[in-house]
């Protein structure tokens, strides 16, 4: 079993870029991108603890501001489990985090983002 501590330097600013554009999204009132790039955020720091729950945090913050009961619900569950997940490497790959979305399945990585990957060869 391979345990993920630290987020790979080469990986970090594509997830912070995400993260950043989501926040600039989220201030402008374009609600539907900033989810996009939480999603994108999610799917490019699930995979180590410190991103990952990161993600379900601003996931779970967004479902507040929204006032979605569904998506506050299931960020919760997500915030507690996810990060340990990836700490021990048991992530559904390419899912993108919402509560829209089974927590467990994984998703087909879209080619932009599998692209990132194989540059920064995570």
């Amino acid at each position: 079993m391979k345990i993920y501590i630290s987020t790979p330097k080469k990986l970090k600013p594509y997830f912070n870029s995400e993260i950043e554009k989501y926040k600039s999204e989220n201030i402008s009132g374009n609600l539907t991108k900033a989810w996009n790039h939480l999603e994108r955020a999610h799917i490019l720091g699930q995979k180590y603890p410190y991103p990952h729950t990161l993600a379900h945090w601003k996931m779970l913050k967004f479902g507040f501001k929204i006032k979605s009961k569904k998506e506050i619900f299931g960020q919760i569950p997500r915030l507690i489990i996810g990060g340990v997940k990836s700490f021990v490497g048991k992530i559904p790959t390419g899912n993108p985090g919402g509560a829209n979305v089974p927590p467990l399945k994984p998703f087909p990585i879209d080619k932009e983002l599998q692209a990132i990957f194989k540059k920064v060869e995570v």
